[in-house]
């Protein structure tokens, strides 16, 4: 097969008058489109395309069209040929050739010129042929070419469906959705991926290492709309069919493996025409990373890309295909062959034809491979080993290693590498952990063992081998691709922005039973009541986007709530004090546990005014209004309830003398608790008939304070305390006591008026100071009385300290403060009575003069005049009037 532009094909069929059209255009011309047609068309067909995803892509349709059991896909590491196959889908490499086909066609005719896998592309247009139909797909560029290497070929130029227009540079966080960054290293795709990753949400990352199907997955990511952002290499330019509206060049010189050299104009037309689809119209134009350099287009580029010309290929790379397997030196020799035309230019030596130079030059190989035993199959086995791909870009070194290895097992027993040695290659791989470059080389080498494993004489069990590489493959692909998408997509922000941008769609909102809101499956944070707060480890551009979505969706959720709140019973509400003890915050109203509102002063304690939540202001003015009445009267009802005594003195006091009208005032201000030295002018003018109204409304005289002691119990207890700190506007307050508890230690800073409106009375000072419930030191005046002989000595009740919660030392302090004095009887401690001191809070104007004619004892006016009496003797007097 020397002869140029031959119409045999290479299972030596006589083509005759076959037709051979070329489709030549730029992309987005529909091409393949037209292939897969015509091919479909057609008993039999093969198609070569540059890339195994594409080969890939081509098949599922024609699948779709004609069954699986009549379509077959062929690629150096995947292999599908059904019995009665009559369709082939393949990479270019594995066209296979020696079958006979009615139509055959040759995807993007260009790759004529790829320095590496040029002279691939260029056998194909010349020799392989369909005995019906042949079509030729390329770019203009090629169309010279044509017509000298093929001159039967008929010639159909199709335009570009729609414009490419050029959109200048642009920051990259001004980058239009649909938009492809294309960078020529992996480092670069992973930088600009990770700067999407902050301000757009994350993108999909295209690079030619990355396995078919991971691709397929960051493709199917970028086309479902889960990111608005692509990030590729150069791959993107060969028929990936993608909804992209705009491509940026990060850059416009690459690497070709030899030097660092500029985009010739038809590459960059390559990348570009992946903008716009069909006949929508695309833009390109570069983007400007940071404060570095950006690259830009000459104005001749611009205007050659725009109007899709471009300078015509006047060569294409070439290799001698008809090799001599006779012996080594020769097939060496054919394949250094000269290029019988001048539009055809030897390739430098390929990865294949150094590893093979190289392995000639060892003795053992020679021997091998000239063996008569094996004869032209030992050749044929040598350079099907030098063939092997190097996806792992190990080089000439690495690869003639690995082929070496691969030819030595093929030419000894019965010709099969050992399965043990594949064994052991595949386990080692067999991790699906690590990070992106760790996968995608460990993908890599699968690669090399599932191109073994195709390979149909090379192993003894073929299949199965074929099936445990695709299976390992493919676990790592999807490893792959969610480690990409873990580094580079930030799926919430993704969703948030494109959320921004929908209009009269209505996103998936759920709020679970603990409060967190999901828009979409993505959680922005958690709703407590009416307050939205933003998921605290978002970064603070994210918090933005956060809040954005919070506002935008919970309008509806918000105006249940407050609907809600309106209809609820009082069992749904709760007056929270405890927090404020840190936060220094008033007292706050909760709504089935989230915080609606705080209480501050209003006209008197018993009145505080309702301040609702700021997280209330977003409701609409009817459901503020709602939840502010809804409040007020939970609030009225609640005190009125829990301080219904407050309220049975404030309204019962007509009747009485002035001084108890007096003391009720003072009584109802203090929130039920009073010290008897400060209402004593009150104390001395009450008549029998006062006592006896006041006790009808729960009021208590004890020795040392006026009190209601039902306004002592817990609930009623936090609610005084409430009231009272913000009638006094006070910033904090130390911890509250515990419900039940009688006694305490009370803390230096503690003051002593907290504690009273708290129903406790501090004894003592400094660290050792305790604080007892005063209807708990009323009690134990009561049991003293009983007990106590005038001032004879008497011995404490055992079970006093355990009533109290005291020790026997603070029940000792305590007894002291009531005038008490330890004394031994008979060796055994006792108490006397020796006399109060008094209160250095009492002024000396409250030392009241009582009348002669008083009807108190005299213990009772020495009690009113702060003077030596008992304070027990208070509980003669009351029991006597």
């Amino acid at each position: 097969m020397n002869s140029i532009g031959a119409s045999l094909n290479r299972a030596g069929h006589a083509a005759g008058n076959a037709k051979v059209t070329a489709v030549l255009g730029p992309t987005n011309t529909g091409k393949t489109h037209l292939a897969v047609e015509r091919l479909c068309g057609h008993a039999s067909g093969i198609i070569g395309f540059p890339l195994r995803l594409l080969a890939r892509e081509v098949y599922e349709k024609v699948v779709a069209a004609k069954g699986a059991h009549q379509v077959a896909l062929i690629t150096g590491e995947e292999k599908i040929v059904p019995p009665g196959a009559r369709w082939f889908l393949c990479t270019m490499e594995s066209m296979p050739l020696d079958r006979e086909a009615a139509f055959v066609a040759i995807d993007e005719a260009q790759m004529g010129a790829d320095p590496e896998r040029g002279h691939v592309f260029t056998d194909r247009l010349l020799y392989a042929r369909g005995y019906a139909e042949t079509m030729i797909l390329g770019s203009e560029t090629i169309k010279p070419l044509v017509r000298k290497l093929v001159p039967e070929a008929e010639i159909i130029t199709r335009p570009r469906f729609s414009t490419l227009a050029y959109a200048g540079p642009r920051k990259l966080s001004r980058l239009p959705r649909r938009t492809a960054i294309v960078a020529f290293t992996a480092a670069e795709v992973y930088s600009i991926a990770e700067m999407l990753r902050r301000q757009k949400g994350g993108a999909a990352v295209v690079m030619g290492s990355l396995s078919p199907r991971t691709r397929n997955a960051q493709v199917a990511m970028y086309q479902s709309g889960e990111v608005d952002y692509l990030v590729a290499t150069d791959a993107i330019g060969m028929g990936l069919n993608m909804d992209i509206a705009h491509v940026a060049f990060a850059g416009l010189g690459k690497f070709d493996g030899k030097r660092q050299r500029r985009l010739r104009l038809a590459e960059m037309a390559q990348i570009a025409g992946r903008a716009g689809r069909h006949q929508k119209d695309g833009s390109f134009g570069t983007v400007q990373l940071g404060a570095e350099a950006h690259c830009s287009f000459t104005p001749e580029e611009i205007e050659g890309l725009e109007a899709h010309s471009f300078e015509p290929l006047s060569q294409l790379v070439w290799r001698n295909s008809d090799l001599d397997f006779s012996n080594l030196a020769r097939l060496v020799s054919t394949m250094e062959a000269r290029s019988p035309r001048p539009e055809l230019v030897r390739a430098d030596d390929a990865l294949d034809l150094a590893v093979l130079k190289r392995l000639a030059g060892e003795p053992w190989v020679m021997e091998r491979a000239q063996a008569r035993l094996l004869g032209e199959r030992g050749l044929h086995r040598l350079w099907q080993a030098c063939g092997l791909p190097d996806y792992r870009k190990t080089g000439v070194e690495g690869q003639t290693r690995l082929a070496g290895r691969v030819f030595r097992h093929l030419t000894e027993g019965k010709g099969h590498l050992p399965e043990a040695w594949i064994a052991a290659e595949i386990a080692h791989l067999d991790r699906v952990t690590g990070d992106v470059e760790t996968l995608a080389d460990r993908i890599a080498a699968v690669r090399t063992w599932t191109y073994v494993a195709h390979r149909p004489d090379w192993l003894e069990n073929p299949p199965e081998w074929a099936e445990r590489t695709r299976d390992l493959e493919n676990r790592l692909s999807d490893a792959l691709h969610g480690a990409l998408t873990q580094r580079f997509v930030d799926r919430r922000t993704a969703v948030l922005l494109k959320d921004l941008k929908a209009k009269g769609v209505a996103a998936a909102v759920l709020i679970d039973a603990d409060g967190e809101v999901a828009v979409d499956g993505e959680a922005i944070g958690h709703l407590e009541g009416f307050r939205f707060t933003a998921d605290a480890q978002a970064r603070a551009g994210e918090q933005r986007l956060l809040l954005a979505a919070a506002e935008r969706h919970l309008v509806r959720e918000l105006a249940a709530r407050s609907r809600q709140l309106a209809a609820a019973g009082d069992g749904e509400f709760a007056l929270d004090f405890e927090a404020r003890e840190q936060s220094g915050l008033p007292p706050r109203l909760l709504w089935r546990g989230a915080r609606v509102a705080v209480l501050r002063k209003g006209r008197d304690a018993l009145l505080p005014r309702i301040e609702v939540d700021r997280s209330i202001a977003a409701l609409s003015p009817d459901d503020r209004r709602r939840v502010a009445d809804r409040l007020e009267t939970f609030v009225a009802d609640a005190a009125g309830r829990v301080l219904a005594p407050l309220a049975r003195l404030s309204a019962g006091h007509a009747d009485v003398s002035p001084p108890a009208r007096g003391l009720i005032v003072q009584l109802v201000a203090a929130l039920g608790v009073l010290p008897r030295e400060t209402v004593a002018e009150q104390m001395v003018g009450l008549s029998r008939t006062d006592r006896q109204a006041l006790a009808r409304c729960g009021v208590r005289f004890g020795p040392l304070h006026v009190f209601v002691p039902v306004l002592l119990r817990p609930e009623a207890t936090r609610w005084r305390l409430a009231l009272w700190a913000v009638a006094g506007e006070l910033a904090g307050l130390p911890p509250l006591p515990a419900p039940g508890r009688v006694s305490m230690a009370a803390a230096a800073e503690t003051a002593a008026d907290v504690l009273l409106v708290a129903g406790y009375w501090r004894v003592g000072n400094g660290a050792d100071a305790i604080a007892v419930r005063i209807d708990m030191v009323d009690r134990l005046a009561r049991h003293i009385h009983e007990r106590r002989d005038g001032r004879v000595p008497f011995m404490p009740d055992p079970n006093w300290a355990a009533s109290l919660g005291l020790s026997q030392d603070g029940l000792a302090r305590l007894l002291r403060a009531l005038g008490y004095r330890p004394r031994l009887v008979d060796g055994a401690p006792h108490f006397a009575w020796a006399g109060p001191r008094r209160p250095a809070s009492l002024p000396a104007q409250r030392r009241l003069a009582v009348p002669p004619d008083s009807q108190f004892s005299s213990d009772a006016r020495s009690v009113a005049r702060g003077n030596d009496a008992s304070p027990f003797a208070v509980l003669a007097v009351m029991k006597g009037r």
